[in-house]
C-alpha cells in the first residue's frame, strides 16, 4: 500500500502516516456539513503530488464553485493542472456521454453503465501520473432519487468501493435521505470519514476506519471560514433544487 503526503496540518494530525492509495474513501454526514470542502483538501494534496484527477460534478452545474474553493481555501489554481484534470458533468438529458472539450465530458451518470464508461474514457484523457488517477465527487446520494436506476446505482457503487483498485476514489454522500442504503457503501469503503456542523458554522471531521495505516480517531475542527461554509450550503441547496427534478424523471 502506498501513502500520499498530505499538505495541511489538520490532515496530518488525523492521518500522520499519510493517505493510503489506491483505495476507496467515503465521506459521510448529514446535508450541509461541508463535505465537498473536505474532498477538495484531498484533491489538492493529490494534484500537488503529481497525480491526475477526474471530477464528477453531480450537484453543481458548473465547476466555478470548486475552482473558487480550491483557490481560496487550499491555494490551488486548477488551471495549473489542466493537463491532469478531466471534468465529468452530470447531464440527465442525454442517454450516454459526450466529449465536449479536451478535458470535459457530459454524461448521464445516473445510469451505472454510463458512469463506468465515462470514467474509463476520462482516464484515457488524463495525463500520465506515477501515483495514478483520483476520481472524486460530492452528493452521491442525489443519484438515488432515480426511480429506475436506484438499485443498480447502489450495487455498482458498492462494487467499485469494495473492489476497484485501478483508481483511487474519494466520494462524499449526504445521509439526510436513504441512510440505510448509504450504509451499504459505508460498510465496503476502505476508508470511512464523517463530517458534522456545529453552530456557528464550524466544520468538524472524524475518521472511523482506514486501510493499512494508523490514524487518529479524534474529531478535529477543519479550518474553513464561516463565509465559505455558508456559501457552499447556499449553492448546494440551489443546485439540488434544479437537478433533483431531472434525476427523478430518469
Amino acid at each position: 500500500m502506498n501513502t500520499l503526503h498530505l499538505e495541511y496540518e489538520w490532515m496530518k494530525k488525523t492521518m500522520p502516516e499519510g493517505f493510503p492509495y489506491p483505495s476507496s474513501t467515503l465521506i459521510s454526514g448529514e446535508g450541509g456539513t461541508g463535505k465537498p470542502l473536505v474532498v477538495y483538501a484531498f484533491v489538492a494534496s493529490w494534484l500537488k503530488a503529481g497525480g491526475s484527477a477526474i471530477s464528477l460534478s453531480l450537484q453543481y452545474s458548473t465547476n466555478d464553485f470548486m475552482r473558487t474553493s480550491m483557490d481560496r481555501i487550499y491555494g490551488i489554481d486548477l488551471d495549473d493542472y489542466a493537463k491532469n484534470m478531466v471534468y465529468i458533468q452530470l447531464t440527465p438529458s442525454i442517454d450516454g456521454y459526450e466529449i465536449t472539450g479536451e478535458n470535459t465530458i457530459n454524461a448521464n451518470l445516473i445510469k451505472p453503465d454510463v458512469w463506468n464508461a465515462s470514467i474509463d474514457k476520462a482516464v484515457k484523457l488524463t495525463g500520465k501520473s506515477e501515483i495514478g488517477v483520483l476520481v472524486f465527487g460530492a452528493a452521491l446520494n442525489l443519484l438515488l432519487f432515480s426511480p429506475t436506476y436506484k438499485e443498480g446505482i447502489i450495487k455498482n457503487l458498492e462494487d467499485i468501493l469494495k473492489n476497484d483498485k485501478r483508481r483511487t476514489y474519494i466520494l462524499s454522500v449526504s445521509t439526510s435521505a436513504f441512510a440505510d442504503d448509504i450504509k451499504i457503501w459505508e460498510n465496503v469503503a476502505d476508508n470511512l470519514m464523517f463530517t458534522r456542523m456545529e453552530k456557528p458554522m464550524k466544520l468538524f471531521f472524524k475518521i472511523t476506519k482506514m486501510e493499512e495505516v494508523e490514524f487518529s480517531k479524534d474529531e478535529i475542527e477543519v479550518p474553513v471560514s464561516q463565509k465559505a461554509l455558508k456559501e457552499i450550503k447556499e449553492i448546494a441547496e440551489s443546485s439540488r433544487n434544479k437537478i433533483l427534478p431531472e434525476i427523478m424523471n430518469v
